[in-house]
């Protein structure tokens, strides 16, 4: 029987670095005996002294710890996959060390037995694996409204294990609200949409950490909330908002992943500083009233979960550093003929505020520089907040 085996980190110096080796066995014990004539030393540290597997080690068949099967005896068949995973995996990292996330907890902290299993299915990814799944445990993510967008969002997020996220939100939960915000349910109407996604998520995923902003983000606090996270998700609804975040992102270097929907419309990209912003590929806002909101003209329920859905993988592969993330390309998605384009976007040289000669160097009056009415937190959420 082939078995593909993931090697965990610390024993890639007996597999030459390899994530994945394939070897034969008809059980568990003939696959680490396999393991050993193959790699010598392995049986070292998967066995102890009475040649047992000790309890800082798990053994994972197909994503199920041997101990609740037949232990070693466990029979295998072909194509199946085995995962060893030491308990203590790794060690501290050296000082100063960071992952390229957060540094708000050691990147080496070993993941719990009920996170090894949680998280599985990441754990037996090779552009995952262990240490991938402490990279988005470490993680720090913000995401601007827990609407049509913020939702899905949050919600991958939070399921995939990200450690850290915060949502801006300041509205209520309104019914119309629900024919495409999966966060809320019939019985939080008239609820504060920070609340019923904090308790959403919290109910998902009990590991995470949900940080509330309960404010509508300005120009005052923009660059205050925005410097306590690595990645922010543009999930906002009006262009004011879209501007500001843009500039407050970029200002604070972080990358910034973006999206957008309409009727059967959806639109996403990432911006990083060096590599372009939203003002490279929209300089001026439109005239106000030329482009009508979501409240005017409708979306498509479902198309915020397509939209939602990309933003989080975009994150997920800043996070992990994998794959060919939508830098500088903008993906145009028609649900009506379901057709998705990507078209290349640059960085503007002449950009106010990312280009060779820069005017737009802190945060402006975004109301005023869209035409737009300030935003008001609504009545029934003053009391609330």
């Amino acid at each position: 029987m082939a078995i593909n085996v993931y090697i965990p980190s610390p024993f890639r110096r007996l597999t030459a670095n390899r994530e994945y080796v394939t070897v034969e066995g008809a059980s568990v014990a003939e696959v680490l005996d396999a393991l050993e004539r193959d790699y010598p030393g392995f049986a070292n540290l998967v066995y102890d002294r009475e040649r047992r597997v000790p309890t800082h080690i798990n053994i994972y068949l197909n994503n199920q710890e041997i101990h609740d099967l037949q232990g070693t005896q466990t029979t295998v068949a072909d194509g199946d996959q085995l995962a060893v995973i030491p308990a203590l995996a790794g060690g501290a990292d050296a000082p100063g060390a960071t992952n390229g996330a957060s540094d708000s907890a050691p990147s080496s902290t070993a993941l719990t037995p009920d996170e090894v299993m949680r998280y599985s299915r990441h754990i037996i990814m090779p552009q995952v694996g262990p240490q991938g799944q402490r990279k988005l445990r470490n993680a720090k993510v913000l995401i601007i409204g827990a609407g049509g967008l913020g939702g899905p969002v949050a919600l991958y997020l939070a399921l995939a294990g990200v450690g850290t996220i915060g949502l801006v939100e300041f509205d209520v939960v309104d019914l119309s609200n629900l024919q495409r915000q999966v966060l809320h349910q019939t019985q939080d109407v008239g609820r504060l949409k920070i609340e019923s996604a904090r308790d959403k998520l919290l109910a998902y995923n009990p590991h995470i950490n949900v940080v509330e902003h309960r404010l509508p983000i300005t120009s005052d606090n923009a660059m205050e909330i925005i410097s306590q996270y690595d990645i922010v998700v543009n999930g906002a609804d009006n262009f004011a908002t879209r501007y500001l975040v843009n500039d407050a992102a970029y200002l604070a270097g972080k990358t910034l992943v973006d999206g957008a929907i309409l009727l059967f419309d959806g639109q996403a990209t990432v911006y990083k500083p060096g590599h372009g912003c939203y003002r490279c590929l929209y300089p001026d806002p439109p005239p106000p009233g030329l482009v009508p909101s979501c409240a005017e003209a409708g979306v498509l329920g479902a198309i915020t979960g397509i939209v939602g859905s990309i933003q989080a993988t975009e994150v997920f592969k800043q996070i992990l550093g994998v794959g060919e993330s939508l830098v500088n390309r903008l993906l145009l998605i028609d649900a009506l003929t379901m057709e998705f384009r990507t078209m290349k976007i640059r960085r503007d040289p002449s950009c106010p505020l990312c280009g060779d000669n820069p005017t737009v160097t802190e945060l402006i009056d975004y109301d005023m520089f869209c035409g737009s009415p300030p935003l008001e937190v609504p009545v029934e959420a003053q009391a609330l907040l």
